[in-house]
């Protein structure tokens, strides 16, 4: 008897893991809200340079009550090609003469101009406050915009190296736990933050948080369900995160002020985190550890649960030994990251997975986190990016059911690829072809995450799984530090970050052809059963 018959003996997909589905789901919600959350608290407002205009001593002093605010930026700010004012520099000495109509400037640009040295003027029209206006991150400093969130995606990077490693030794339950406590804390103390230094700190342990989170979040819904659901809970926690990008668009919308925005969407993880309490540790980790004792009383918990009372009562730690004795002396090898490399079969696995993760991550980021460059409603963008997950995720549903995930997963990425490679030969001018370009590989990016997260937990075995996830997390934050860094590239050849947008993905989509496909398979518990059943289905052909 294997493990996952042991599950349905104890009631399969029954109340038990409804609840533990549905608890495991709720903070996923929220998780948008952290992971876009700069696309609001860090968005750039129209500026210019903050002048102190003297009009005595002038030939001007008479018109001092008729003077309107636009014709004192005229006389203080230069003007760009868009005759809008320009957002880094000032004339030194106000320019008077440029309020005469009788009076011709031929050469504008020789105005003797200077640096803002007395700050900038934001239009608060739309965000009363964000970490830009705050700190004043525009001209020289508009770079730490990026540094910013490459910050943030460091530390979910870290998270994923760290809590990867700890809970494979300590369990995915007890890492949940303190990961939803650090969530709370560390984002409530970002929204508190007296400089920008501080912010970044506090963004790069909420990052480490939100990886702790999703890994052993996934890892524990994905093993205490069984095989015939995985899809499908695996699509509803996507379909969560959807959700929650209409949750932050509405909660951008209703508060303009980013102190307040970030403390909003921090607070409810210390309910999740009270809640998380009552979570169930892993079985096939406690048998793994070498505690089936422990495991005994979770399966005893959930047949209770279940309302099969009589079949768990059934089960002890002999029953457990004697049918699993090959994960048992498992547990006595200790794994570490050379394990996800050291056989071919899995070599072959880490390093599909590799491009597949930073790809996703590098395309998808390249593309979420540039809202305001699309020249429309920022909050409308954000609700369009989010609704195309919802046809995108249902139909990567449907063929990760009935097609298979190697299918899903390179079809997905190779498409995101050719959509972004498309727009290079859209002009600029012909803003909603591009935009709807944009969407739809987004869409199919939306499903590759969709895919790959469940892919990757059902081809790494239980004893390197959370292993495998941290080094395929990492592979992903690196993506998502990578993305803004190639965007800068655009200064130079304007089109080039399309093209490593759109090449990156489509060559992991070829990568990911030479994945075992995993549809109907029951999770592998040890190195040598993913050795052995690719070496079996060759046979089989």
């Amino acid at each position: 008897m294997s493990f996952a018959e042991l599950l349905d003996h104890v009631g399969g997909m029954g109340r038990f893991q409804i609840i533990y589905v549905i608890l495991l789901a709720i903070p996923v919600f929220m998780m948008a809200s952290h992971n876009l959350l700069q696309n609001f608290t860090a968005a750039t407002s129209e500026h210019h340079c903050h002048v102190h205009i003297n009009i005595s001593n002038t030939p001007y002093t008479n018109l001092t009550g008729k003077l309107t605010a636009k014709d004192l930026l005229r006389v203080s700010i230069p003007m760009d090609s868009k005759l809008q004012p320009e957002k880094c520099h000032r004339f030194v000495t106000m320019q008077w003469q440029l309020l005469d109509s009788n009076v011709t400037i031929t050469n504008l640009t020789e105005l003797e101009t200077e640096p803002c040295a007395d700050g900038w003027v934001y239009d608060k029209s739309i965000f009363t406050s964000t970490i830009i206006t705050e700190w004043d991150l525009v001209c020289d400093s508009r770079q730490l915009k990026q540094m910013a969130q490459s910050i943030y995606m460091a530390g979910i990077l870290v998270g994923g190296i760290i809590f990867g490693g700890l809970s494979d030794r300590f369990g995915r339950r007890s890492l949940l736990i303190w990961c939803y406590l650090q969530m709370a804390v560390t984002g409530t103390c970002t929204a508190f933050s007296p400089s920008f230094t501080a912010y970044c700190i506090f963004r790069f342990l909420t990052g480490m948080a939100f990886s702790g989170i999703v890994m052993n979040g996934v890892s524990l819904s994905v093993e205490w369900t069984p095989t015939r659901t995985r899809a499908i809970v695996g699509t509803m926690y996507g379909y969560c995160y959807t959700i929650g990008q209409f949750i932050l668009a509405g909660m951008a919308y209703a508060i303009p002020s980013w102190r307040w925005l970030q403390l909003v969407v921090s607070l409810p993880y210390f309910i999740f985190f009270i809640c998380s309490w009552w979570f169930a540790e892993s079985a096939r980790w406690l048998v793994i550890a070498g505690r089936p004792d422990e495991a005994v009383k979770q399966l005893q918990r959930v047949a209770r649960i279940n309302r099969k009372k009589e079949e768990g009562e059934k089960l002890n730690s002999e029953v457990l030994r004697s049918h699993m004795q090959k994960e048992i002396a498992s547990a006595k090898s200790s794994y570490t990251y050379i394990d996800l490399v050291r056989t071919p079969v899995v070599r072959r696995i880490s390093f599909c997975l590799c491009f597949v993760w930073f790809s996703t991550s590098f395309a998808y980021y390249g593309l979420a986190m540039d809202l305001q460059n699309f020249g429309v409603n920022i909050f409308l963008i954000q609700l369009v990016f989010g609704a195309v997950d919802f046809p995108a995720k249902f139909i990567s549903v449907l063929t990760i059911s009935f097609i298979g995930r190697r299918f899903t997963q390179a079809l997905a990425l190779i498409l995101a690829g050719l959509s972004i490679l498309a727009n290079i030969f859209v002009p600029q001018d012909l803003k909603i072809l591009r935009t709807v370009l944009a969407v739809f590989g987004k869409g199919c990016l939306a499903a590759s995450f969709n895919c790959v997260y469940l892919y990757t937990s059902e081809l790494y075995p239980t004893v390197i799984r959370q292993t495998g996830m941290g080094l395929t997390n990492t592979m992903a934050r690196l993506g998502s530090i990578t993305a803004p860094l190639v965007k800068m590239l655009e200064e130079y050849i304007p089109f080039l970050p399309l093209i490593i947008y759109g090449a990156a993905p489509i060559i992991s989509g070829i990568a990911a052809n030479f994945l075992p496909e995993t549809l109907n398979v029951p999770l592998p518990e040890t190195i040598e059963e993913v050795e052995t059943r690719l070496v079996e289905s060759i046979g089989r052909q």
